[in-house]
């Protein structure tokens, strides 16, 4: 039946027969389909600025699931770090941790964990205990194993990091320790600095920080490794 009706073509209007170069890009749009990702993306110690969700929006528009929790629920964002540092000792760590994975909890398990600062100390703990992650890509920060409580990194769960060399939140040691840890467990690990001291130098809503040229190149690559996966 689907046959004569390819044959005879829908209302008057012809179906073109299949092309043998038609086929032939099937694997490629197999591959593209399977390069689809869905993704958790976690805030920074600010909240779910504009900033979150117009890099939600970004990656949406390449092609990706992407879900953006509100781990201060609806306390409105802010704007100092002095500010958000009083907040997260109100609430404690590990109620936001606790938050974290009953975000996660009734998504795939399939995730890329993606996280702003704070935000990507979550995403590499959630990601270390996930062998069925497809990755991790930590933007302006980069926790030492000790601080996440990871025993070992799952192998085939790839991570970035995106940190800019003058950010005053930055700790090289943690920086190597987590990728020679990541490494360790059979994953890759590619480490990006960036020109400047901007910590969020992706937020465009944060003008002392922010830095055009790095967040576009680090949302290239970002977008070039999801296609990856």
């Amino acid at each position: 039946m689907i046959a004569g009706v390819a044959a005879a073509g829908v209302g008057g209007v012809g179906v073109a027969p299949v092309r043998s170069e038609d086929t032939d890009r099937l694997p490629d749009i197999r591959q593209r389909e399977r390069n689809v990702a869905e993704i958790v993306l976690f805030h920074s110690i600010l909240g779910p600025r504009p900033g979150v969700a117009a890099a939600a929006e970004r990656l949406r528009a390449a092609g990706h699931t992407v879900h953006v929790p509100d781990l201060f629920e609806g306390d409105a964002p802010l704007d100092t770090y002095e500010e958000a540092a009083a907040r997260l000792q109100r609430i404690g760590v590990p109620e936001i941790v606790g938050r974290a994975r009953a975000a996660v909890g009734q998504l795939s398990p399939n995730l890329v964990y993606a996280g702003f600062s704070m935000g990507s100390g979550l995403a590499a703990g959630l990601a270390s205990r996930r062998p069925e992650a497809r990755g991790a890509v930590l933007l302006s920060g980069a926790p030492n194993p000790a601080s996440i409580g990871a025993t070992a990194w799952p192998a085939g769960v790839p991570v970035q990091v995106h940190m800019s060399i003058g950010d005053p939140d930055r700790r090289q040691a943690w920086v190597d320790e987590l990728a020679a840890f990541v490494r360790a467990g059979g994953s890759t690990c590619d480490v990006f600095d960036y020109p400047g001291s901007g910590h969020l130098f992706a937020d465009p809503d944060l003008a002392a920080e922010y830095d055009a040229a790095s967040a576009e190149l680090m949302w290239s690559r970002v977008i070039e490794f999801l296609g990856g996966l």
